[in-house]
Order: structure tokens, then sequence, then C-alpha cells
């Protein structure tokens, strides 16, 4: 392989342009990424950055002196891709043509098209994003949160610490109900009632109210006006992947990929929110939105793409963080398919408790609110437990 691209310059690209410097490739690298900045962590957006308490050079992902002896195309988008020829053409009307390409486009805010270009509404995503959204967060104003998921509830957090009015609506019966399930999603909800914000859950939104070009009020499904002087949409991301269409590359809520990042295409790979791997112990093909899958799974894509036989290794169970009005939430594994929660350390109702999902006899996955030690335990006992859940090398389940 003498030319390796990566379309997608955030932590994915950036781990897996790391992984195949680490591996031994010393052919021409080239990253894309469609933002000019260089790469940035983006947990923090929604927290210490926004909250003022950290700038633009704590976020840097890149360490001081770090040389991947890389091209870097910052500030062009991919906008068509040949997966027989694997060339890349650009928005801004360059193509490259490569021997083997990394996709690690991530993905996008989802938003609502109502709501278009209305000057109080905001999605949070980007550097940008939170860049246009930390001068608004004002002692005495108020914010409506749409969804009570990662986004919207660490906004939250961040926006009452700031000394605004917040009330978050979820149209699930929990917060974080798909993750989590409802029973411990209900108990995270305690999370936003104690540090007093206004949690409607089971409601949806069925209009606005507007004055001019801002939104004044959110009408919820149930006849409420929710008085607005900012509004945050969190109601979860699309995978960035319709450059691919057409091309070859099988989609379906994200690029369809084997348990080690391959694609249906020869010499393609997919890293990060915008690939679906599939999740052997699941059987289905899984989009992991989290940072510690954009951090580890590159490298297993990398020695797949490199090396066509190379052995299947075992993948850690998704695991994710958020902190939330002064709580970290930790949580690892797979909740589906679980027929029972034990709370195996600390009490529901003081908000510090280790729960274990099972399903059967096994234990499936773990929900840890202020329990990092134990919570730390279990999850590299989920982690050891996930190597049952491989095939034979050279017998990987196909992206369909």
């Amino acid at each position: 392989m003498q030319t390796l691209v990566v379309v997608g310059a955030s932590l994915a690209g950036l781990s897996a342009a790391r992984a195949a410097r680490a591996q031994g490739f010393a052919g021409r690298l080239v990253i894309i990424g469609d933002e000019a900045p260089r790469p940035y962590d983006r947990p923090p957006l929604s927290k210490d950055f926004l909250a003022g308490k950290i700038g633009l050079e704590d976020l840097a992902l890149e360490e001081a002196g770090e040389d991947l002896n890389a091209e870097w195309l910052l500030g062009v988008r991919a906008e068509r891709f040949d997966a027989q020829s694997l060339t890349i053409t650009l928005n801004d009307g360059r193509s490259i043509t490569a021997d083997g390409v990394i996709i690690a486009t991530g993905a996008s805010a989802r938003g609502l098209a109502e709501l278009q270009g209305m000057q109080n509404v905001f999605t949070l995503r980007t550097l940008a994003d939170a860049q246009a959204l930390r001068p608004q967060l004002l002692p005495g104003r108020r914010l409506v949160v749409i969804g009570a998921g990662f986004i919207g509830a660490e906004t939250a957090s961040t926006a009452k610490a700031a000394g605004m009015e917040v009330t978050v609506v979820e149209r699930s019966v929990a917060p974080l109900a798909g993750p989590l399930g409802a029973q411990m999603g209900a108990a995270v909800a305690g999370l936003h009632e104690a540090a007093g914000v206004e949690l409607l859950c089971g409601t949806g939104v069925s209009s606005f109210t507007m004055s001019g070009t801002s939104v004044s009020e959110v009408v919820l499904d149930n006849g409420r006006r929710l008085p607005a002087d900012v509004v945050l949409v969190g109601i979860g991301a699309q995978p960035n992947v319709e450059w691919l269409e057409g091309s070859g590359i099988a989609l379906d809520n994200g690029v369809l990929c084997d348990a080690m990042g391959r694609t249906n295409r020869p010499g393609v790979s997919a890293v990060g929110d915008c690939a679906a791997w599939y999740d052997l112990r699941a059987q289905s093909h899984q989009r992991v939105e989290h940072w510690a899958g954009a951090n580890e799974r590159p490298a297993l894509a990398v020695a797949a793409l490199l090396d066509e036989n190379a052995v299947q290794q075992p993948v850690n169970p998704p695991y994710f963080w958020s902190d939330q009005y002064g709580s970290r939430i930790q949580f690892a594994g797979h909740a589906k398919g679980y027929d029972r929660i034990e709370i195996e350390q600390g009490d529901v109702a003081e908000r510090s408790f280790l729960a274990v999902y099972y399903a059967g006899a096994e234990p499936v996955a773990v929900l840890g609110v202020d329990q990092t030690r134990q919570f730390t335990k279990w999850r590299k006992f989920l982690n050891k437990n996930a190597q049952q859940y491989m095939v034979p090398a050279g017998e990987f389940a196909a992206a369909s």
C-alpha cells in the first residue's frame, strides 16, 4: 500500500492515522477534514468549554511535537467516492486516488427544519456550535432543551450552573431510556430534579411561537407553553454518509462493516460515529457514537486494512460517560436483551449507585453513578468477557 487516505479529521480519523504509523505504514498518508481547526476533543464542548472554564488550546487532541508525516487537507469536504478506483472527489474540485481508505466522517446534529434560521436556536456538535452557544448562557435567561440525551442533559447542567432557568423536554418516558433502559433512565432523571431543572418526559413539541427571527415559546403536545430566550435542539445525530451514496459502499444508518471495520469493498474500512460495525454478541450492525469507540476501534480497522489476513481481535463493549450536575454517569455493555437489573453498590435514592444488567446468569452491562472505582472493575470484566464473542480468522460476518 502506497497511499492511505483518512476521510475525517476528528478523534476517529486521528486515531486511525496514528495506528497506521504505529503499525508500520510508511507510505503517503492524507488526512481530509471538513472543519478548518486541527483535531479537537468534543466531549468538553457541552461542559467545561461551554462553561468558559477551558479554552481552545485545551481541546487539542494532538500532542505537543506530534508529527505523523501526513498531508492535512482541512476545511475541505469529501463530496463523492468511487469505491472501484478508490478515488475521493473534494468540494474544491480536487481528486485523490488511494490504495486504502479509512472513512471517519462522523455524524452531524439533527435539526428541526421549521427552526432553520432562528437566531436563538442552537445545536451542539462542533466547535463552531459551542462558540455560538456559549455567549447565550447568561444568568436569568430561560433555556428550553429539546431532548434529554447526552448533549441535552450536559448542556442543561452547564446552563443551570451559569444561573439560567432550564427546562428539558423529552419525548421518551425517561432520559437516556434508549441506552440505559426506562428503569435506570428514571433513576438518572433524579439528577435533573435535584439540581432544580424541570424535566418533562413523555411529551413532545407540537409547535413554536416565533417573534421575528427568534423562538419565543415552545408549545408542547399537551398544550403547555414554555417561554424561551434560548432553545437547544438535542435530538441525536445522523451519520455523515451522503457523499457515499451511489459509491458501491453498503449503507444502512451508517457504513456497514464487519467486526473489524471492513466494508463490503476491498481496501475500504470505516470507524467512528459513521461506522456501523457488526456486533458479534448482538448479531447486528450497530453504530457506537462514543469517545472510547472512536479512540480504540481504529487500531483494529487499520490492522485489517493493512493485512487482509489479520486475525480477529476482541472489540470492547460500548462505553460512555457523562458529567451532569456534578455527578459522573458511566455505562458499559449492551442493555438490550437484559432481563433484570441488580443494584450491587450504593443507593438509587442517594443518586450514587452501581447497577448491573443481567441476561440470565450473564452480566451484560453496568451503570455507575459516582461509583468510578467499582465501575472500572466491572468494565474490565465485561471487556474480558467479550472475548468469547469472536469468530475464527477469515470468517468475518459480512456487511450486508
